[in-house]
């Protein structure tokens, strides 16, 4: 099995269980805490199967350090959205999983379990064409960053207050909005599949002062992203400086 194929295999087992967990009558945060805990299983558990020497870096697991020295390693958000998940008329949540090796995200699915939909680095998702309309940039719901005020008066734009940062980026990737500006905290694991399947379709991807996007560093933060269109890149980037 390739790489992606297992990154797809391990976001759909942990879909499957999400679905599943949520139809059983539990909300909140029993729901979100449930569903953390049986999606880090699932996904575990297929990559003990299938690649059992890989390191695993996951939101939900502690920080296995040797994962500094590894070739290659997972990096896994089991739920990302656990608040929206827990909301169950909610479909802005996502799994996470990723590998980086040799330096890079190789491989990476995303699922959106409400969606009923996976999506991979290979086939790379095929980006819609650009729609003559106002920028729609997708935003935190709970704590939209200033910088996207910025961003949104620098392209005519409106803001679109979302859930996980997973599904707002895939958002930009089925193109339901343009860009997605993050700052004020997330972690590795919060962009690193994501991000590599917006790479894969083409879109932009990068810190808000214009620098890449390091993951399997020594510090699991990553605080701020834009996640772009390429044609907007240069105006979402000067504004946001």
């Amino acid at each position: 099995m390739r790489d992606v194929e297992v990154a797809a295999t391990a976001a759909r087992a942990a879909a499957d269980v999400l679905v599943r967990l949520r139809a059983g009558g539990l909300t909140g945060r029993a729901l979100g805490d449930a569903g953390d805990a049986a999606a880090q299983e699932a996904i575990t558990a297929v990559l003990a199967a299938e690649r059992p020497d890989d390191v695993v870096f996951s939101e939900e697991a502690a920080d296995d350090r040797s994962r500094l020295e590894a070739g290659r390693v997972w990096i896994v958000d089991p739920l990302d959205g656990t608040r929206e998940y827990g909301e169950t008329d909610r479909s802005d949540f996502a799994v996470h999983v990723a590998l980086w090796a040799g330096g890079t995200l190789t491989a990476a699915a995303v699922a959106l379990p409400a969606v009923g939909e996976v999506l991979v680095t290979d086939p790379a998702p095929a980006l819609p064409p650009a729609v003559v309309r106002a920028p729609r940039i997708a935003v935190s719901r709970t704590r939209p960053p200033a910088q996207a005020d910025a961003a949104a008066g620098a392209v005519g734009g409106e803001l679109v207050p979302l859930g996980s940062a997973g599904f707002k980026v895939t958002a930009v990737v089925r193109g339901e909005v343009d860009a997605y500006v993050h700052a004020g905290g997330m972690y590795q694991w919060d962009s690193a599949a994501p991000v590599a399947i917006a790479l894969a379709a083409g879109l932009t991807a990068l810190r808000l002062d214009g620098s890449p996007l390091r993951y399997n560093e020594s510090d699991p933060s990553l605080p701020d992203l834009l996640v772009c269109r390429p044609e907007l890149a240069a105006g979402l980037l000067a504004a946001v400086r």
